[in-house]
């Protein structure tokens, strides 16, 4: 009997396959992307391709009925699906506030498990603003290395509910990677006590960072606070985030010491 909830869901975004595993759907799941790695406690599903590449071919092999994108990077591709008839599922979040909402929406497309709410509350509640620090130390994210990207709204909420303050907060509000550009003499100028940094799509290079030419003054660098994080902590809108929140209000309570 068809009872209207998705029975053969593709995810193309590891923070939606990462989802539904917590909230107990995972038996709906036929395909992932590889950038999703599941626990040894999972069937395992195949692969259909990384983030920006995707081998349609394998989507359409495995007959799905809801296939689950994330952001305007993908945008080109839920359109190719559309076209070959797949129904799509896009999400596209830029603050923490839009990311819990992509989560409950993914809950009831999947017929809210159980366990969804838990899971919800737990997401909320793991990633509340903190008791301020001494004082606010300032940030600086850094998304890409050439040219410098600074980190986008979630990331931006993040810090400051950690007790930090974004040197660039003004720009995380902008959706697009590329209106978020920033230059080595700006992040100079603003002086930033922590640089996380994380080039998604490829191994992050802290060396590389604290030798930019004039950046050895800066006082993240002067006292070894550039740290390289993991993308699936940060730049993957889903629970995971929790995990680097924490990370990040543990780096910040050290700094301000």
């Amino acid at each position: 009997m068809n009872t209207g909830i998705p029975q053969r869901i593709v995810c193309l975004s590891a923070e939606s396959a990462d989802w539904l595993a917590r909230i107990g759907a995972w038996k709906q799941v036929v395909g992932v992307t590889r950038h999703f790695e599941p626990g040894q406690e999972l069937p395992p599903v195949p692969t259909v391709g990384g983030f920006a590449a995707v081998q349609v071919e394998k989507v359409l092999a495995l007959r799905p009925d809801l296939v689950i994108l994330f952001s305007d990077v993908q945008a080109g591709l839920a359109s190719r699906l559309v076209s070959a008839g797949c129904t799509v599922f896009v999400t596209n979040p830029r603050s923490l506030a839009e990311v819990e909402l992509s989560l409950a929406m993914l809950s009831r497309l999947v017929g809210n498990p159980p366990g969804a709410a838990m899971w919800l509350e737990e997401f909320a509640r793991r990633l509340a603003p903190r008791s301020p620090l001494r004082r606010r130390v300032r940030v600086y994210f850094e998304e890409w290395d050439n040219p410098m990207i600074t980190g986008i709204g979630w990331i931006s909420d993040m810090i400051e509910r950690a007790g930090g303050e974004d040197v660039f907060a003004k720009l995380g509000v902008r959706a697009r990677a590329a209106d978020r550009v920033v230059t080595p003499d700006q992040v100079r100028e603003a002086d930033p006590e922590v640089i996380l940094a994380c080039w998604c799509g490829k191994p992050t290079v802290v060396e590389q960072i604290v030798s930019r030419p004039g950046w050895e003054n800066i006082s993240a660098v002067r006292h070894g606070a550039v740290f390289p994080v993991k993308p699936e902590l940060f730049l993957q809108p889903g629970f995971r985030l929790v995990e680097g929140y924490e990370l990040l209000r543990w780096i910040l309570e050290s700094v301000a010491a």
